[in-house]
């Protein structure tokens, strides 16, 4: 038995798979988020432990576990922890990848003229998304933290760091995280001291690098003991988990946010505007590389239907009502609550919606919701071709939008090409285990390939005149919404 911790923006899930890749057991809880100011958003780093661990007991418990044999981990990536290597204890909430309070540093990098430096080393761009500006921040913030990591009482950490930490003690990342950071030469593989020492973040405190595959300490978990054996984080983990092995295949999970990944291979392709390069896993020496389009906002918007306006119970009525509709009636909803990601790259975009008349009903918000899930895509997709990537002949999908059958087919209709839904839709959960099988010297990557099954295919059924006419309503749309903070369409 192989168990999954699937760690989230706004829960966990622990999933538990036996030899054969058959799921055998599951468990999934919430969090809770913290909002202390505006575009401010943080995690209890120890109420993320605690639920984890309640969690995987959960999932082993349905399973039925004799025995355990290998941990695999996925998390959400640019999340930063701090935390006393000594005690285990937080030093101040984690700052969630969402976050936006480092946008004015970014700009002020930006105008300074590090952005190329940043671009060449790490594939990233100048963003509050990532990881290095966050640890600036609390560097700076929080009263003494400064000298105690330079003296190595603090130490910094994705999520994937903490976990582990807290599993096993090991002190460790993989190289699909540290290339979220802003701080690790993704060429190189290693931590960048020119970038470190730019933003003042000591390299003591930062983690060792291993690789994706291979042990990183024994766990002791609910009355098991099993090696810690593959990390990655979430989007990378979905790539492996849609067996999306060879170069030129990719895929898109739709979650909080929504990510599409393209395998690249071995060598980094150069930077292209609006995308991000990354390290996709690395296995032995060998480390794989692919190119990512982030986008902030997707599934978090249909929480804020239900959070925030109260308009929804639950995320599955969105299905029924955007369906009620024969169209959109020109309501068209830009999720930009915590910026735009690709291809804009707008940190100071808000979310607008445009088209409201007085005949508009919650389903007209439901479906503009579920409607700007598929346009986004559709957007970094655009990018990813106007780069030079290979033209896409269908798009696998997964996370848990995939349920939404009226989601998947609007998104097969207005991408102009097939989505195709795998068996195991959590393929985050699937990957970090299919990680760990490999690095347990349980499965081969063969296997992992041979694995993969499809469960459901959409085929684009709209006309291209419709589907032409919606695209415009939305890039209008998105004008509207950079124009309030100056930004311009890209």
């Amino acid at each position: 038995m192989i168990l999954a911790i699937d760690q989230g923006t706004t829960g966990t899930t622990c999933l538990v798979f036996g030899a054969d890749g058959e799921l055998a057991g599951r468990g999934y809880r919430e969090f809770e988020q913290h909002f202390p100011k505006p575009g401010w958003v943080e995690h209890d780093a120890d109420e993320i432990w605690q639920v984890t661990q309640a969690v995987a007991g959960e999932a082993l418990d349905d399973a039925g576990v004799d025995e355990l044999q290998a941990i695999g981990i996925t998390n959400q990536r640019e999340t930063v922890c701090v935390w006393d290597p000594s005690t285990g204890e937080p030093l101040h909430h984690a700052l969630v990848w969402q976050d936006r309070r480092t946008a004015e540093r970014c700009d002020e990098l930006r105008e300074q003229g590090h952005e190329p430096l940043f671009r060449e080393r790490t594939g990233l761009v100048l963003d509050p998304y990532f990881s290095g500006t966050k640890i600036e921040w609390l560097l700076r913030n929080v009263d003494g933290l400064e000298q105690r990591a330079r003296s190595g009482r603090a130490v910094f950490g994705t999520i994937d760091s903490w976990l582990t930490f807290k599993l096993t003690g090991e002190f460790a990342t993989e190289p699909s995280n540290a290339s979220r950071t802003l701080l690790y030469d993704i060429r190189r593989g290693a931590w960048d001291e020119e970038l470190c020492e730019l933003l003042g973040v000591p390299v003591r405190a930062l983690p060792e690098v291993r690789p994706s595959v291979g042990e990183f300490g024994t766990a002791s978990l609910h009355g098991f003991e099993a090696p810690v054996a593959g990390i990655a984080g979430d989007q990378q983990a979905a790539l492996y988990g849609q067996a999306c092995l060879d170069p030129g295949l990719g895929k898109n999970t739709y979650g909080t946010g929504s990510f599409v990944l393209l395998n690249s291979g071995d060598e980094a392709p150069p930077t292209q505007e609006g995308l991000l390069t990354t390290v996709a896993w690395s296995i032995g020496q060998r480390t794989t590389y692919a190119l990512e389009a982030a986008i902030f906002v997707t599934g978090a918007a249909v929480q804020w239907l239900r959070d925030g306006l109260g308009i929804i119970r639950e995320a599955a009525e969105t299905e029924g009502l955007a369906a009620s509709l024969e169209s959109n009636d020109g309501v068209y909803f830009v999720p930009a609550l915590t910026g735009l990601g690709s291809p804009h790259w707008d940190p100071y975009a808000r979310g607008t919606i445009v088209g409201l008349t007085r005949g508009s009903t919650r389903a007209h918000l439901a479906r503009a919701s579920l409607e700007a899930m598929a346009y986004q895509t559709v957007d970094a997709i655009d990018a990813m071709a106007r780069g030079g990537a290979p033209e896409l002949r269908e798009l696998k999908a997964d996370g848990g939008a995939t349920v939404n059958g009226w989601l998947m087919q609007f998104q097969a209709d207005v991408l102009g090409v097939p989505v195709v839904v795998p068996e195991i839709e959590q393929t985050t959960a699937l990957g970090a285990a299919s990680l760990a099988a490999v690095g347990a010297g349980l499965w081969s990557q063969d296997r992992v390939v041979e694995g993969w099954r499809e469960r459901r295919r959409f085929e684009p059924q709209m006309r291209d005149d419709e589907r032409r006419a919606l695209l415009e309503g939305w890039q209008r749309a998105v004008r509207v919404t950079r124009a309030q903070t100056g930004g311009t369409q890209d």
